[in-house]
């Protein structure tokens, strides 16, 4: 999933020959889940139409502050600019630079940038020495400390006839450092986090297994909040019909309790944290038949022996993760959280009750309270799981 998804991005385009870059631009960004409005200069049409950019972005291109189809409205740039999430000037003329740099606003698209209280990314246009000028860098420079974005131009062969540096960066290339931007600026960002979600299967004979109702959205839930704030995100997965789709995060299915401890172990050390949400079964067949178990007899019995507990042998290695487990109970619920936390070595824990309605299985809420390991406890309404994600996702940002 892009970090562009549902984001509101305005456009704004200047009069250049690379406006044509700007047509590929908004196909990427709609391509990728983003909300997309443009504004021209009033020149700028004369490089590329607003009926291609309204077409590709499935919005009404604006260009100037009166509407053109009743001149008695206005465009209202302040609306405008609250609106956008983010905003890319691309192509920056060195004209439409100055303009920027210097606080005229003479046209609908410099009356929003002085509006504009979001990110602002502007990626210049032009012949070599008109980027090369004095006063053009200066500008530059001047942008940037306003705290305007830049994505520097590449050399190539220019509309001059001339090769060198100045051509617009090439619309994918402004996608990836806008992404790559947001992804710094993110709570997690740099930051490597384990989380395992689902049931596992222990397997009795090649048809039966004993497993338990997880369906695995809280730790999908986890995973996906965890990505979108920057991490990158190892999604250790028993069987489960959901699925996830995040350029961040790695998915590694899994079906035995055994299977889940080696992935687990395999990255855990590579980490910063850890958030063990699976219902990883206690117990396994100690004998698992070869062929299936015929149903020949009133009673069977099956042997079983415990499963490794994933969570303690991870709070037994851990130096400086930041490790956390859950604990579903039905009975003197606080009490029994306090001693896993405990006794497996955990920074937090979050209890959730099978007493509450909506909380545990088969439900898309849930009602937890966090535990420190200081004691402290945070309790928290009913909620959707999507929801308990992003105060678990919240509560490991502040122990950061």
């Amino acid at each position: 999933m892009s970090l562009f998804r549902g984001k509101n991005v305005l456009i704004g385009v200047s009069a250049s020959i690379a406006a044509y870059k700007s047509v590929i631009l908004v196909r990427e960004l709609i391509k990728i889940g983003a909300n997309v409005r443009v504004i021209l200069t009033p020149d700028a049409n004369q490089f590329v139409t607003p009926l291609t950019l309204s077409t590709l972005s499935k919005n009404p291109v604006l260009s100037t502050l009166v509407k053109e189809e009743n001149k008695e409205l206005w465009n209202n740039h302040v609306e405008i600019a609250l609106w956008a999430d983010l905003m890319i000037i691309a192509p920056a003329t060195a004209k439409t630079i100055f303009k920027m740099a210097n606080g005229e606003c003479d046209n609908l698209l410099l009356s929003t940038y002085l509006s504009a209280n979001c990110p602002v990314f502007f990626a210049p246009a032009m012949d070599l020495d008109m980027f090369k000028h004095q006063s053009t860098q200066n500008n530059i420079e001047k942008l940037k400390s306003f705290g305007n974005i830049y994505i520097s131009p590449t050399e190539g062969e220019l509309a001059s006839g001339l090769n060198g540096i100045g051509r617009m960066a090439e619309p994918r290339d402004i996608v990836s450092a806008i992404e790559n931007h947001l992804n710094f600026r993110l709570p997690l960002a740099n930051k490597k986090i384990l989380v395992t979600a689902g049931p596992t299967y222990e397997a009795i004979d090649p048809v039966r297994f004993i497993g338990n109702h997880s369906s695995g959205l809280m730790g999908y839930s986890i995973a996906l909040e965890a990505a979108k704030l920057g991490a990158d995100v190892i999604l250790v997965s028993g069987p489960s019909h959901l699925t996830i789709n995040h350029s961040n995060i790695k998915l590694i299915p899994v079906v035995s309790s055994e299977e889940m401890y080696q992935e687990c172990h395999l990255y855990f050390k590579s980490t910063d944290a850890a958030i063990l949400c699976a219902a990883v079964a206690d117990y396994t067949p100690k004998n698992v038949s070869e062929q299936k178990i015929k149903k020949n007899k009133n009673f069977i019995n099956i042997s079983l022996k415990k499963t490794k507990d994933i969570l303690k042998s991870l709070g037994q290695i851990k130096k400086h993760q930041i490790l956390v487990g859950f604990a579903l109970e039905t009975e003197n619920e606080l009490d029994n959280a306090k001693q896993k936390l405990i006794s497996k070595n955990l920074d937090f824990i979050v209890l959730n009750s099978l007493n509450h309605k909506g909380a545990g299985f088969k439900h898309n809420t849930n009602k937890v309270s966090i535990i420190d390991a200081d004691n402290k406890i945070y309790k928290f309404e009913l909620k959707t799981k999507t929801e308990v994600a992003k105060d678990i996702i919240n509560h490991l940002i502040s122990k950061f």
